[in-house]
């Protein structure tokens, strides 16, 4: 680990300064000291943003939830309000990492999370991620793991977080603070498709901080979960998940919000599958047609091609979980 220095702030105004000078925020750090450590990440100044005042879980005029950024992951999850609204929210987040990372790390720096690849973490292989223009081990290496959707010639690397799909299914919006201000980004926004700069990962300028995560309101009822499916069934990361919410009306599906884990560079929301499904009555028959269109634009790699089965499977079965037929 190299040396580094270390502040401490009680205010948003302190954190936005100290972040526009180059200082790397931290509060649960489950994330980024593991990179410190493995020298991935070589930040000069730590800013401990633990101390500010973003730990509310709180309804919005619209009948919504807007969950502060420093709300760690398991009060997220354990908190009345989401797992009533949105028990899918409550699924992934339950189904991540171990409740002792849960009980430490924040839903602001979980969103933030860089990728799992091998390649990435290892400082000797060459990743574009890490340091532009060295090229990408993972496409002619071992990539059993990696992405199979929105992939380019620079980086084929999945995000592992699985409450980030869950917030690309129900098309949550990230609020932010910084040198110029407030604003609002959408959450298929935030994340960024690695193209040809994977190093540059989300739409975050210098300095600004996240200061909460919103949920919109849904016609209710809302029927939603999330399956995620792993090689061992703890502490694992995905394969393929599947985000599903479903507002079912007179026997007909009036709303559908999909989105899968696992197989993309970013949580990869699915609207070719939403669409099929919108104005159709549930059934076995709707539930494959509609997740065969999960792998629409797949590039699958030399040891992942299992991955566009698999998702196709993985998305079925949630509908059918989710849709009440299974």
């Amino acid at each position: 680990m190299h040396p580094f220095s270390y502040t401490r702030v009680s205010d948003t105004r302190e954190a936005v300064a100290a972040g526009r000078r180059g200082g790397r925020f931290i509060a649960g750090g489950t994330t980024l000291v593991d990179l410190m450590r493995e020298t991935v990440e070589q930040p000069e100044t730590l800013v401990d943003i633990s101390s500010l005042p973003l730990r509310e879980v709180t309804a919005t005029e619209r009948g919504g939830l807007r969950i502060g950024a420093l709300v760690t992951m398991a009060e997220a999850a354990a908190h009345r309000k989401v797992r009533t609204l949105y028990p899918l929210v409550c699924e992934a987040l339950e189904l991540s990492a171990s409740a002792q990372l849960r009980n430490m790390a924040t839903i602001g720096g979980n969103i933030m999370q860089r990728t799992r690849c091998t390649y990435f973490r290892d400082v000797r292989a060459d990743c574009n991620k890490r340091e532009p223009g060295s090229g990408c081990a993972a496409r002619e290496g071992f990539n059993r793991t990696h992405a199979i959707l929105g992939t380019s010639d620079s980086c084929v690397a999945t995000h592992a977080s699985d409450v980030a799909v869950a917030f690309a299914a129900l098309e949550a919006r990230v609020h932010m603070l910084g040198p110029d201000g407030e604003r609002t980004v959408a959450f298929a926004d935030f994340l960024l498709r690695p193209g040809s700069t994977p190093n540059r990962e989300q739409t975050v300028q210098p300095g600004e901080l996240i200061t909460a995560v919103e949920i919109p309101a849904f016609p209710r009822p809302l029927h939603s979960g999330y399956l995620k499916v792993r090689d061992r069934q703890s502490y694992e990361f995905a394969l393929t998940s599947a985000a599903v919410a479903l507002h079912v009306r007179g026997g007909v599906i009036r709303e559908a919000k999909v989105a899968a884990g696992g197989v993309g560079t970013v949580p990869w929301k699915l609207p070719a599958v939403e669409q099929h499904l919108i104005g159709e009555r549930p059934s076995e028959a709707l539930w494959a047609a509609a997740a065969a269109k999960a792998v629409d634009g797949a590039r699958p790699l030399s040891h992942n091609r299992f991955k566009v089965e698999l998702l196709k499977r993985t998305v079925e079965r949630q509908l059918r979980i989710v849709g009440g037929t299974k």
